[in-house]
Parts: structure tokens; sequence; C-alpha cells
């Protein structure tokens, strides 16, 4: 489903290693400013991730395009960088962490 500036809400969750949960969310407590800047002119808006501090981090963005957002982040360097650092935190999986960002089906939503 879209947003009323015609922007497409997106949901993913992702699994970070139990014992690796505090790093992971002290990290995205700091992220680089380069890393901000890149996502923002790829297109995410929005951006938010949500822990439940055992492991499961459920994401949200608004975009234009997901695939051309996530496409454009897999083209720059400081996204090469990111998930080279964060991979080890993450449970095992097929690629990158990012490539693990499968949107879930929206179901509902109160404007």
């Amino acid at each position: 489903m879209s947003t009323s500036t015609g922007r497409r809400r997106v949901c993913f969750v992702l699994r970070v290693r139990p014992d690796r949960i505090e790093e992971y969310e002290e990290r995205h407590a700091r992220v680089w400013p380069s890393m901000r800047e890149a996502l923002a002119a790829a297109g995410w808006h929005n951006y938010s991730l949500f822990s439940d501090g055992r492991g499961t981090v459920i994401g949200y963005l608004e975009t234009d395009d997901f695939d051309r957002a996530r496409a454009a982040m897999a083209g720059t360097e400081v996204n090469a960088f990111w998930q080279a650092e964060m991979a080890p935190l993450f449970e095992p999986m097929e690629g990158r962490p990012d490539e693990g960002m499968v949107p879930l089906t929206e179901i509902f939503h109160l404007p």
C-alpha cells in the first residue's frame, strides 16, 4: 500500500544473533553519516528499525520503488562496508543482510 505522498510502505523482519543484539543496537545508535546520506539519496524515507531485544528486528521504510532503492544502495561503497561490518551479527542467511529484507504483506493500515 502507498502513503499519501505516493510512496510505498515497506516492512521486513531480520534475525540478529541474540548474543549480538546489544552490539547491533549500539551500532545503529551511531550510523555513519555517509550511510545516512546514501540511504536518503537512494530513496529510503522514514526508515526505522525496531528491536525486541532478543534478536528480532523489524524494519520499516517508505520509498517510491523498493527494488530500485535497494539496488541504489547495493551500488554504494559505504553500503558494502556497512554490510561487511554487520554480517557477523546476523543469524545465518544467504547473501548480505540487506539482501535478506523480504517485504511483508501489508494487511491493514489506519491512516
